[in-house]
């Protein structure tokens, strides 16, 4: 019998262990057809439990709807869902509450990529696969978890660079001093980690390209403005500002402003943005954010796709990627209309 199979026959001899207690404490059971039918119907659903990160950005929120829409009753599915709130200690008290609710599959966005090698193989010692979504974790035993399903971080920090080095050639600037700030978001984190390493390794190979600060903004709007308000304060000239998410942005718009400068395709600041939300995409369009390197957050379907190779018996795949691109003022347009977050 499998782990899976184990935990349905535990939660059904539970809920069978309570209804003979209550029957012997006087209660009146006599509707039989309706017990097998609250555990025939636990027993038909796949349990998932999910630990997300927070609400802390327009994309973590379109991030969650999708995994909610995909992980529904009317899918086979009974979702737990817990919302960390930006903080480790209660994303890993979740996992560990989904370890003793006896979960099919644990799914979590993990805030940072260490600390997490003695709840997972707490997770592993139950027999429950855990699925993680959008960013990684570093443990010495990789077999502590079955799968992750995300954007290629490197890659996204990677295409930011390569646009920024044509974009200047077609501007006739590539031989220039170049001077760069960069937001990032929140320290440790898989994302900051990938787009930082990614666009370094692009600006590596230009010597003209001085990467001034890198100042930790936590992926909000609020922590957004006030670094950039102070970089400005503090850097006379600064042609880059390179936001690794789209909130961020919006507060470094504000800062900017604020100073008397402006961004985009007129304007004296080069701005590079992560995540193509739509309402980021609006401004690209407008030509206040020269480009937005897209983080796709729909990856329920991803997730699902894991899950049923595992119910099926087969192996799943260590990394999954999902499809991204890349927009500017050319090819924006085209994608406005249809994008839901």
């Amino acid at each position: 019998m499998g782990q899976r199979a184990k935990r349905k026959l535990r939660l059904i001899s539970s809920v069978l262990a309570v209804l003979v207690f209550l029957s012997g404490c006087g209660q009146d059971f006599h509707k039989e057809s309706e017990q097998d039918d609250v555990i025939s119907k636990d027993d038909s659903l796949t349990v998932v439990g999910v630990s997300q990160i927070g609400s802390e950005s327009v994309w973590r929120t379109a991030n969650t709807a999708s995994i909610q829409n995909t992980f529904s009753k009317e899918n086979g599915y009974f979702l737990i869902f817990d919302n960390a709130r930006q903080k480790q200690e209660n994303q890993i008290k979740a996992l560990r509450s989904f370890i003793s609710q006896q979960v099919d599959y644990i799914v979590f966005s993990p805030i940072v990529e260490d600390g997490w090698d003695t709840v997972l193989q707490e997770a592993k010692d139950a027999g429950i696969p855990v699925i993680l979504m959008d960013r990684k974790v570093k443990v010495k035993d990789e077999s502590l978890y079955t799968a992750w399903v995300g954007s290629d971080f490197a890659e996204e920090g990677q295409n930011a660079g390569h646009w920024l080095a044509g974009h200047l050639k077609e501007e006739g600037r590539a031989g220039e001093e170049i001077n760069i700030v960069v937001l990032q978001g929140t320290n440790g984190s898989t994302s900051v980690i990938g787009r930082t390493e990614g666009f370094d390794s692009v600006a590596a190979q230009h010597d003209n390209w001085n990467i001034l600060e890198q100042a930790d903004a936590d992926f909000t709007t609020a922590k957004g403005r006030e670094e950039m308000k102070k970089m400005l304060q503090k850097y006379e000239d600064i042609d880059v500002v390179v936001s690794q998410n789209d909130d961020m942005t919006f507060g470094a718009l504000e800062a900017i402003g604020e100073a008397g400068q402006s961004t985009g395709t007129d304007g004296g600041i080069i701005l590079i943005s992560f995540d193509a939300t739509k309402s980021a995409l609006e401004k690209v369009e407008q030509g206040i954010i020269n480009v937005d390197i897209e983080c796709n957050p729909e990856q329920g379907a991803y997730i699902e796709e894991v899950i049923r190779v595992l119910e099926s018996g087969g192996q799943a795949e260590k990394e999954y990627f999902v499809s991204e691109r890349v927009f500017t003022k050319k090819n924006v347009a085209s994608v406005i209309g249809d994008r839901s977050y």
